[in-house]
């Protein structure tokens, strides 16, 4: 059973994608891309997942969400088991479980106005509400992103790079959700901008009670935002502890490799 003062549980949970060879294309290996990955995240907190590049960490978050098919292992969330859910009944967990991106341009449709790429999530999810208060509810959440009302007939290619994430915000929130997988979501911007956007996250999260799997590659960044922090490498966490403990005492040397790259002011 899981623990009610979790909003998520995953516990060994493995994405193993096959490698082929040969002109019969057999199954001759498997890249184990997630490998027994077992972690919680306390409702209305932050949990931060940070690793280098090919760790694995934004497998395990594309997992949680459905776009990356889990070989073994089960994921709760809010006490039911919804790992292994086909499609159509993992519909309704797609309001309360939302995603941001990476890159904050190529997530957003370049030919729609932001007007409906905001209100595209409530068509899905929210059939019978009408035109004019889904342009309400899109008017709301851009203010409480920090835009203005005045932007919703705009495209994406006319806004900045942080300015563009915090539409990919507004959008992941129009459904209303409990629990976001934010996926290196300020790796792409400049470092003045990663700090706003930190910050938006931080308020929203207070505001809303939201709950987050905040994947970076970087300590620094994962440090103002974490409750907890997971340390990823090679598709396994090897440290697992309170924000507070990771920096002032890593044990393992990859924890400690990745704080050494982190810059001293």
């Amino acid at each position: 059973m899981s623990n009610p003062e979790n909003i998520l549980e995953v516990k060994d949970l493995k994405v193993h994608y096959p490698v082929k060879t040969g002109i019969l294309q057999r199954v001759t290996d498997s890249v184990k891309a997630v490998d027994g990955v077992t972690f919680e995240v306390p409702r209305g907190k932050t949990v931060g997942l940070v690793g280098e590049s090919g760790s694995g960490k934004t497998t395990t978050g594309r997992a949680i969400v459905k776009l990356a098919p889990i070989t073994s292992g089960t994921i709760w969330y809010n006490g039911e088991d919804i790992g292994n859910l086909g499609k159509k009944p993992f519909f309704p967990y797609r309001k309360k479980i939302q995603m941001i991106f990476q890159d904050p341009f190529n997530s957003l449709n370049p030919r729609m106005r932001i007007s409906r790429i905001i209100a595209e999530p409530l068509d899905i999810h929210f059939k019978d509400m009408s035109p004019s208060d889904k342009m309400d509810r899109v008017v709301e959440l851009l203010k409480k992103v920090g835009l203005d009302e005045s932007h919703v007939n705009r495209y994406p290619h006319e806004f900045s790079g942080g300015q563009r994430q915090r539409i990919g915000i507004a959008r992941a929130l129009a459904v209303e959700p409990e629990f976001m997988v934010c996926d290196e979501p300020v790796s792409a911007l400049d470092v003045s901008v990663q700090a706003q956007i930190v910050n938006l996250l931080k308020d929203l999260q207070d505001e809303l009670g939201l709950s987050y799997l905040f994947i970076a590659h970087d300590l620094a960044v994962i440090e103002h935002i974490s409750d907890d922090v997971l340390v990823m490498t090679n598709g396994k966490i090897v440290e697992q502890a309170s924000a507070e403990d990771i920096y002032e005492n890593p044990q393992h040397d990859y924890t400690r490799k990745l704080l050494s790259a982190v810059p001293k002011l």
